[in-house]
């Protein structure tokens, strides 16, 4: 089972994961984050595929994605 975790406060809302999901599982939330963006969010779990295309669409970085317990790392630089 895959797992999606977004740092809330890196995300700066330009909603990319949220199109980019084929599953339509990602969502912007309602909370605003530390430089005062509205951040996506996960709204199904459950229904992730683990494509990870919300992790290499996000430009800053803010998505990672864990597969049954091993963590992906995308363009750790």
């Amino acid at each position: 089972m895959s797992e999606i975790l977004i740092d809330r406060d890196l995300c700066k809302g330009c909603e990319l994961c949220v199109n980019a999901c084929p599953q339509r599982i990602l969502a912007m939330g309602k909370e605003i984050n530390t430089k005062g963006y509205f951040f996506a969010s996960v709204a199904e779990q459950k229904r992730c595929i683990g494509c990870r295309l919300c992790c290499i669409t996000c430009p800053d970085m803010a998505i990672q994605m864990k597969v049954s317990g091993t963590m992906y790392h995308y363009f750790a630089y």
